[in-house]
Order: structure tokens, then C-alpha cells, then sequence
């Protein structure tokens, strides 16, 4: 694999690491439909973002991609994009472990999953300011390398609530300890790098000369 691709691979797995292990609506919904029903109703709510996020990637793209020829709207986004992602650190750094005393109740689990993520404003904002302006600028690079990157995200994206799903169905224990907010604050740290990254860009854009 190309050097190109395996930072694209590892970007998305960043960001969907961050994404999957950061408490928030779906990831609540994955431990209460695992204490309702068990890790299989918990890995369909993990699951479920596979079939909710291509139109709002396809949506996000389109609208970008009008706009690629503007470099100054281009560099806002990237702008805003850092600053989207430097919340997102403050936030993954402040987050502890998971609340796990969901109430139960009927387990539904994958159309609650689908339902959750469409509604929830995140995936919205994450594909506007920070995913979609990358995979339109590595699509205008290779062609392949947007693929790479979004293999990278939902393999983490999935992977990491599946985990978390398994490990509520075995230990509850095993998300209350040191080790759960040590990967926090050490995906934290890596969005920070990603933010100063895309600041730089959205400089570039907005300042051409200079660069």
C-alpha cells in the first residue's frame, strides 16, 4: 500500500476511534441495548451508522464539491472544521466512562440505532467541516485514497463500540477503570494534531500568498 494511503487509513481510524469511544447518543444506546438484549442487540446499534451515513456523506460531498473551485469557502470550512475538531478534543478529554445504568426496556435495537444516528446532529457536522473536505481533497489526489480513509473510519467507527458492547456484555467493570479515559485522552491528543492540520489548510486557502 501506498505511504499516501496508509495516512489516509490512519486518519479515518483516528477519527473513527474518537467518534466510536466518545460518550454521546449512539454510544449510550449501544450499552443500554446491550444490558436489554445482550452484545448481539448491542453490535446491530454499532452496525447501524453502515446504513445511515451514505446519504449524509453523499449530501455533504455534493454540497462541498459545488464549492470546490472557491478556495476562500474551502478554507472557511477547513477553518471550521478545526475548530469542530478542537471541541471534539476538549470534549474526549473531559469525557469519563460511559454511564452503563441505562434503563432497560423492549430492545429494538437497530432501528433505534438508525433512528439515533439520522437525528443526531454529529454525523452532520463531522462529514460538513471535517471528513467530507478531506475526502474531497484526497478524491482530487487519487482516486482510491477516499475509500482508504473511509475504510480507516468505520472499521474504527464500528470496531471500537463493538468492543465496547462485548465489554459491557462481559465486565461492566472493564469501562470504569483508569484504562477507558487513558484511550480518551490519547485520541484527545491526536484530534488536536488533526485540528492543526486542517488550521494550516484552511490558511493556505484563505492566504494563498502566504503560504
Amino acid at each position: 500500500m501506498q505511504a499516501h494511503y496508509w495516512t489516509g487509513f490512519l486518519a479515518g481510524a483516528v477519527l473513527g476511534a474518537t467518534a466510536g469511544l466518545s460518550p454521546g447518543p449512539l454510544l449510550t444506546l449501544v450499552i443500554r441495548e446491550t444490558l436489554c438484549g445482550g452484545v448481539a442487540a448491542g453490535a446491530r446499534v454499532a452496525a447501524s451508522p453502515l446504513l445511515t451515513d451514505l446519504p449524509i456523506i453523499a449530501l455533504c460531498v455534493a454540497a462541498l464539491g459545488a464549492a470546490s473551485r472557491v478556495e476562500p469557502l474551502l478554507g472557511a470550512v477547513a477553518l471550521g472544521g478545526s475548530a469542530f475538531l478542537l471541541h471534539m478534543a476538549r470534549e474526549t478529554w473531559r469525557s469519563g466512562p460511559p454511564d452503563l445504568d441505562a434503563p432497560p426496556g423492549p430492545s429494538r435495537s437497530l432501528a433505534r440505532g438508525v433512528v439515533t444516528n439520522l437525528l443526531s446532529p454529529h454525523p452532520y457536522l463531522f462529514w460538513m467541516a471535517v471528513g467530507g473536505p478531506m475526502l474531497v481533497r484526497s478524491w482530487a489526489e487519487d482516486h482510491g485514497a477516499p475509500f482508504v480513509f473511509l475504510a480507516g473510519f468505520y472499521v474504527l467507527l464500528v470496531g471500537s463500540k463493538l468492543g465496547v458492547a462485548v465489554l459491557v456484555g462481559r465486565s461492566r467493570a472493564a469501562l470504569t477503570g483508569g484504562a477507558y479515559r487513558v484511550v480518551l485522552r490519547a485520541l484527545a491528543v491526536a484530534l488536536v494534531v488533526f485540528a492543526a492540520l486542517l488550521l494550516r489548510d484552511g490558511w493556505r486557502l484563505l492566504a494563498p500568498g502566504a503560504a
